[in-house]
């Protein structure tokens, strides 16, 4: 059985926390914890319905619609819009699929800690498999090859690398592909994400999370977002290029990460992620590894500024 004891949540965020042991005001703090687009899509403004009627079939359809065109999804796949990726991954346990289950790591353990609260037990040779593409924190790509007979695919992050989705694998047997609205787009507070494969196994999804389980805003937002390739073109290059800053920045080898957050090899991470606190500006360290600290991108000319300040401090 996977050590449920083990799998306490690990991962960005927890500014609260960062206050009551270092001062200051949520306000002042730079959070580069997560692996979010600090300079998000533009909400723009709502139609009324959105927050006031209970979203109609044509609301769903339109994102569907939207979604198949950005992702280019398969005809033959499903699609299931759902309340973040979180929900969905809290319930990939639950959808019959054959145990047990084999959770590549390192990675980050929210997966573990779904598959651990229903009691499944971990096993390498597992026909089930989870693999995070690209890898939080590393970045590591998978290729075809690594798919199982029954295969939970993670893209999350993978919307900065477009040519390297396994989208067209969602056509096979048992196989489920998740994306988040929170971390390309910037929008985690949206709470959208995306459940896309095996019409069987989106069916019981679909059932489990019940009807309008995603909001007015989230639908007209998410839709509006996904019909603009040049927004999306527009973002890559700037965040490709932020991303090389902050690699000149921090003059730290680079183990990994993606173009919105980038994984350092440090002597001492919790010494270096301390030192950044007291400037107020959070970073994160993993449980398994005293080296590695993952910072995300900073969004504005004083965040930047203010990092390179805490950096030769």
């Amino acid at each position: 059985m996977i050590d449920a004891a083990d799998q306490k949540p690990d991962h960005g965020g927890g500014i609260d926390a960062a206050i009551a042991q270092f001062g200051g005001t949520r306000a002042g703090w730079i959070d580069l914890s997560t692996g979010i687009n600090p300079i998000p899509y533009p909400l723009g403004d709502l139609p009324a319905d959105a927050w006031n009627a209970l979203p109609d079939t044509g609301a769903f359809a339109r994102l569907e619609t939207a979604a198949r065109c950005f992702w280019t999804i398969p005809d033959a796949a499903a699609v299931l819009p759902a309340p973040g990726a979180s929900a969905l991954i809290a319930r990939m346990p639950t959808i019959a699929l054959p145990g047990p289950v084999h959770i590549p790591a390192p990675t980050y353990n929210e997966h573990a800690r779904a598959f651990a609260a229903q009691g499944w037990t971990s096993d390498d040779d597992a026909q089930t498999r989870v693999i995070v593409h690209p890898n939080n924190p590393d970045g590591r790509l998978w290729q075809a090859s690594d798919l199982t007979q029954t295969t939970i695919i993670d893209e999350s992050f993978c919307d900065v690398t477009p040519n390297a989705t396994l989208i067209e694998h969602a056509i096979r047997p048992n196989t489920i592909i998740l994306k988040s609205f929170g971390k390309f787009w910037g929008l985690a507070g949206l709470r959208l994400g995306f459940a896309i494969g095996d019409p069987t196994l989106i069916a019981k999804l679909a059932h489990s999370i019940g009807p309008w389980a995603v909001s007015g805003p989230a639908l007209e937002i998410g839709t509006r977002a996904l019909n603009d390739p040049a927004w999306a073109t527009q973002t890559r290059t700037r965040l490709a290029a932020d991303a090389a800053r902050l690699d000149a920045m921090l003059n730290l080898p680079v183990v990994g990460g993606t173009t919105l957050f980038r994984l350092y090899d440090t002597t001492d991470a919790a010494a270096l992620q301390t030192r950044l606190a007291r400037a107020h500006i959070w970073t994160r360290i993993f449980p398994y590894s005293t080296r590695w600290l993952r910072l995300g991108l900073p969004g504005t000319p004083d965040h930047w500024a203010r990092l390179q300040q805490a950096l030769a401090a």
